[in-house]
């Protein structure tokens, strides 16, 4: 294709798609910043005492993640941790005046209780984990009064710093408190502050405050702080039960960030928060979940630094905690739970979730639900109703049902455009994947992705509109005045329409909260096209200008389509490097297929609504060319890149395994490999070839010849161990570890056991954990004719089945001791019981610690020990 063959409207076309693609640049300019909190101005260790520094939070983060080594349950920094926050707490109290009253506790949890988590069920027991809590209120408050509680998780994940999760967290909440003291602001209500010392081990200690604490019942609101990554957005993912906390949010954030659609999908994403136990498993309470949600490249490794935190987030956190603080406390719909309970049946705003979204955190727009089903109803009436409208305007002369049979083409080609749109990525992305010899190149370059994709997903989006100029409409052009050119336009447009008036009627009937995204295309496609009508009765038809008229009033919404657009494919090309490992052949080519998907639809928000106009100057085959071949070039230009750096790690599980007996005899000891993305250990082996050596791997290596991890190898982390496919293990020896420990964890029998009349029997059970040092978590699986335990009110959580095996309940218990777990099981008949222990030690040895410092700074290695033993009672 050379200049001399491209005719002038090619030309024409090709100056047009130049046009866009400034537009578009200058709209990701504009939202960039926004995005990474680059316009936010962090303010430094001298500010004023009436204003949250970043600074000031920062140095908290400096000694919780730097200074204090390891805040992992087991770990003497868990300890370290509670007693610099409970000093910070102290010394803001001696800054109080006498018109606030603060009170700060220290409180230990014990409990057990089921839960389902990751769609998997367990039953968790827990001792000993911290909470440090303190409680400001006026002088003349009483202890029942309706209370506003701050939470935030002070412990940190395996392995990890824990600077953003959840350092970050305290940090703020520790400057906020002294905000709140130093700014001589009296709250009109008490505001407690939650540091919990046992997040990570699934919300232990927010669990252990709701079931024990004698405030649990003053609580009339929550905010409950949380980071999935190093900054960013720091999102409001949940809200509820109720309208009234984002009521509150969008009246008085500083930098509202938030949006109803993050509701939908927080179900869908691997993990959890302390949300759940204060407003859904525990309490029903009405409660903000705001999370950090970029930078989640770090999330849950060793680069969770604090040099990687970005600037300008904590403020942003800050600055939005103390305005949203104040505007809870002067609500009126602050309600202990006595009061909540006496009000529920009455309080409207209490009934239904409401639709919200934020606009480049420079205002945020919320309404009901019985709005929304008034407004979201109106684009899809609209829709049907235009042919009538159409043909009375013109007198009759046009029949409304050839006209409804037009826009009804018109919504199959503009629903055909949008599907191949993200059908031609995936398509492009699995043929790169057949002649590459590793996925996810876009990991650590997401403009890759954004290079490879968008291109095919424009041509899906073109073809047919180039397939629609040849079209027969049912309209007789021959009767009309109009031009065919002109009705085809307009079938196309509304064909476009009632595409986003049907998205955001379904949103509506299924109960989500997304549809504010499609209302406002609709709007903004329904007010483009107005003005572009005018455009053409004022001007004449001039395709350039009423093309350009007709983009104008669309850019604010598709302003707004980068903005979430942009957001969401860095948050799923994140979040791709810890999703699991499908197993193959279809988990190799997931994370690209999700990736090019996600692209597939932004582009199908983000460009869609200019194509029944722009389409126009667009669907030629000249530009569907240059934008394959931009595409080929893409994709063969990524296979040039690697696909992690120390920026954006690959994860990798390292576990030294030790199968034990008798309390002090090792059976077995392996190191056993996994991943968390798609590409596999064999990926890991082939290029760090040191770690190869060092476990006498060969070329030869593959998956058949190797010896399998199997996922009771993995119990210690379950049901973190269903993420992880292809595990292998190595043999190795043991000398170190029975030189550092004397006792390895035992089961043993420590009375008697009961037989009852009707054939069952119970089993009293002794745990010792030996002489292990850092004990995360130990975990039983319980197998054969279970009927009853001493846990979680002794109520059996639902049986899983792993690796086709019988019927499993499992058990995870934590907490540090000096004495023995001691519980009983019972069984319904004769048959025996077979218990599997596995207990994590956060402990290395020798050699262990000498192959982890192989891997190079693109792998994070998650590294630990597990011990596991088998017994039959």
């Amino acid at each position: 294709m050379t200049l001399m063959r491209l005719s002038k409207g090619d030309i024409s076309g090709f100056k047009f798609l130049f046009a866009l693609a400034i537009m578009y640049g200058l709209m990701t300019m504009l939202v960039h910043p926004i995005l990474y909190m680059k316009f936010v101005k962090p303010l430094g260790i001298d500010a004023p005492l009436d204003r949250f520094s970043e600074a000031r939070a920062v140095q908290h983060i400096r000694v919780l993640s730097k200074d204090i080594d390891g805040r992992q349950e087991g770990r003497t920094g868990l300890r370290e941790a509670a007693d610099y926050i409970k000093g910070q707490l102290e010394m803001i109290k001696k800054r109080a005046g006498s018109d606030i009253r603060i009170e700060i506790e220290e409180s230990v949890v014990n409990g057990s209780f089921n839960m389902m988590f990751l769609g998997y069920s367990i039953s968790l027991g827990y001792r000993n984990h911290t909470n440090i809590v303190m409680r400001i209120s006026p002088a003349n408050s009483q202890d029942g009064d309706p209370s506003l509680l701050l939470n935030g998780h002070f412990d940190s994940p395996l392995g990890s710093p824990g600077a953003g999760d959840c350092g970050s967290c305290v940090a703020s909440l520790l400057e906020v408190a002294r905000l709140t003291v130093d700014s001589n602001w009296v709250p009109p209500r008490p505001i407690i502050f939650l540091f919990n010392g046992a997040e990570e081990l699934f919300m232990l200690a927010a669990h252990g405050f709701m079931k024990t604490h004698k405030w649990r019942d003053t609580i009339g609101a929550f905010i409950n702080v949380e980071a999935s990554g190093s900054g960013g957005p720091d999102l409001v993912c949940q809200s509820g039960p109720g309208s009234w906390p984002s009521r509150i949010y969008a009246q008085s954030a500083v930098y509202p960030m938030a949006h109803s659609a993050a509701q939908d999908v927080f179900p869908v994403i691997p993990g959890d928060t302390d949300y759940r136990m204060f407003s859904q498993d525990y309490g029903n309470i009405p409660g903000l979940d705001i999370i950090f949600l970029l930078g989640g490249y770090f999330y849950h490794t060793s680069y969770d630094t604090i040099e990687k935190l970005l600037p300008g987030s904590i403020q942003a956190r800050g600055d939005n905690l103390f305005s949203i603080i104040k505007a809870f406390t002067n609500s009126s719909m602050l309600q202990n739970a006595h009061d909540r309970e006496s009000f529920a049946a009455t309080a409207n705003n209490y009934v239904d979730q409401d639709v919200f979204f934020d606009y480049l955190t420079w205002f945020m727009i919320v309404y009901s639900r019985r709005v929304a089903l008034i407004l979201h109803s109106i684009p899809i009436a609209i829709f049907l109703t235009m042919p009538l409208f159409l043909c009375l305007l013109y007198s009759g002369l046009r029949s409304w049902f050839a006209i409804f049979c037009d826009f009804t083409k018109g919504l199959l080609f503009h629903t055909t455009g949008v599907i191949l749109a993200i059908i031609f990525p995936i398509l492009f992305s699995i043929i790169r994947l057949l002649f590459s010899s590793h996925a996810m190149s876009w990991f650590a370059h997401p403009y890759l992705a954004f290079m490879m994709f968008v291109p095919c997903s424009l041509v899906g989006l073109l073809i047919p509109r180039i397939v629609w100029s040849c079209f027969p409409l049912s309209q007789e052009v021959s009767d009309l005045k109009t031009s065919r050119e002109a009705l085809s336009d307009e079938a196309s447009f509304w064909g476009a329409f009632g595409y986003h008036a049907i998205f955001t009627l379904a949103y509506l009937v299924a109960g989500l909260s997304g549809g504010f995204l499609t209302f406002f295309l609709s709007a903004s496609m329904l007010a483009s096209w107005v003005s572009s009508r005018l455009a053409v009765k004022n001007y004449g038809c001039q395709l350039l200008r009423s093309t350009v008229i007709y983009i104008i009033p669309l850019i604010p919404c598709l302003t707004y389509g980068v903005y979430f657009g942009g957001f969401l494919v860095q948050f799923v090309i994140e979040k791709m490097g810890m999703v699991g490992a499908v197993p193959p052949p279809y988990g190799y080519f997931l994370p690209d297929i999700m990736v090019a998907a996600t692209i597939g639809v932004v582009t199908g928000l983000c460009v869609g609504p200019l194509i029944p106009i722009c389409g126009n100057w667009l669907a030629r085959s000249s530009v569907l060319q240059f934008l394959l071949h931009l595409t080929v070039l893409a994709l063969a230009l990524s296979s040039q890149f690697f696909p992690y750096s120390n920026d954006a790690p690959k994860r990798v599980a390292f576990q030294h395994t030790f199968i034990t007996a008798d309390a002090n005899r090792v059976v077995d000891s392996t190191y056993d490999f996994s991943v968390v993305d798609s590409n596999s250990l064999l990926f890991v082996f082939k290029y760090v070839p040191e770690v190869a050596k060092e476990l006498h791997i060969g070329s030869e290596l593959s998956f058949e010849t190797a010896m399998s991890s199997h996922r009771e190898s993995w119990m210690a982390t379950y049901p973190v161990t269903f993420l992880f496919s292809r595990s292998l293990k190595f043999p190795t020896g043991s000398d170190d570890v029975l030189k550092q420990y004397r006792y390895f964890p035992h089961l043993s029998e420590y009375k008697p056991r009961t037989i009852f009349s009707e054939g069952s029997r119970r089993v009293y059970l002794e745990l010792s954990l030996g002489s292990l040092e850092e004990v995360w978590v130990t975990v039983l699986n319980i197998t054969g004719p279970l009927s009853g335990w001493s846990f979680a009110d002794k109520i059996l959580p639902a049986p899983e089945i792993i690796r086709g095996g019988p019927p499993s309940y499992i058990l995870r218990l934590s907490g540090a001791s000096h004495e023995n777990w001691t519980f009983w099981l019972e069984a319904s008949s004769s048959e025996k019981l077979s218990v599997q222990v596995s207990v994590l030690d956060q402990n290395l040895f020798g050699p262990a610690k000498k192959l982890k410092s192989l891997f190079p700074d693109w792998v994070d290695v998650t590294a630990y020990s597990s011990f596991i033993s088998n017994y039959i009672f």
